[in-house]
């Protein structure tokens, strides 16, 4: 199996393991690189919980290559604090631990969900909260390389960045704003394909924006070959564009998450 180019996401693969087993068990399924969403339940852990999870990754011999920010409550609908006014100072207190455990591990990508509009708020209150926030992120992310990622969702109906084309507006607006240039899009083929957008179009339009790529088939978002998406078309088209990062398995798998992997050969 050809590993090589592949990051397992441990948030959503290998769940029937304790979180902080997973990073050993993508390791022994040959994998050397993994990612994770936000791995704690609140966004200021204690030190403890830090580095136990950092200790985690170390043991295992994996390389962390994509970290969220904290985001909510995930199952519980949120689906990010950028935007959220009444949350906004959880996001930027977050911002320190979460790139502190990135630099201390060579992590150089990071997502900021956006969130989910608020009722009693205005969209262009949201964004331009939002604007700010991502330069505090970016800012402090670029002093040491890395790049703080803004992706298009789906299965969130008040999640405004649909395509590929809203989450770069909002990158060119902050840079546009502040400057900042350490900002990438996340490119997930799975959420593009769901939320109607053309994947082929969106990699040749925005290749130059692309700084990580997630994947899952739909409908369904399991593994590769379960679904319709054409996964290795889109791969090629990648990789044809130019890019040459991780790509990341963000799936449910069908079945059991070793078998899940078969489709990389």
């Amino acid at each position: 199996m050809d590993t090589a180019r592949f990051a397992v996401n441990c948030s959503i693969l290998f769940t029937e393991l304790p979180l902080l087993e997973r990073p050993a068990a993508a390791r022994a399924a040959g994998f050397a690189a993994v990612e994770f969403w936000w791995p704690f339940d609140t966004h200021l852990p204690g030190d403890a919980e830090v580095d136990a999870f950092e200790r985690a990754i170390r043991d295992a011999g994996v390389q962390l290559i994509g970290l969220n920010f904290a985001a909510g409550d995930m199952p519980g609908g949120d689906r990010g604090l950028v935007s959220w006014p009444q949350r906004s100072l959880e996001f930027r207190d977050n911002i320190a631990v979460t790139l502190g455990i990135g630099e201390r591990l060579g992590c150089r990508g990071f997502n900021a969900p956006y969130g989910n509009r608020i009722e009693g708020v205005s969209p262009q209150d949201q964004d331009d909260l939002a604007a700010e926030n991502l330069a505090l992120a970016a800012t402090a992310a670029g002093s040491f390389g890395g790049v703080v990622l803004v992706e298009p969702v789906s299965g969130a109906d008040r999640y405004p960045l649909r395509t590929a084309a809203d989450a770069v507006a909002v990158i060119e607006r902050v840079e546009r704003d502040s400057g900042v240039t350490s900002l990438g899009l996340l490119a997930d083929l799975y959420h593009l394909t769901v939320n109607g957008d053309d994947v082929t179009t969106a990699i040749s339009a925005y290749a130059d924006r692309i700084a990580h790529v997630q994947l899952a088939d739909a409908p369904g978002r399991n593994e590769p070959g379960t679904g319709k998406i054409p996964v290795g078309q889109h791969l090629a088209e990648l990789a044809a564009a130019g890019y040459a990062g991780w790509i990341a398995l963000e799936y449910k798998p069908a079945g059991r998450t070793a078998e899940s992997f078969d489709w990389i050969r």
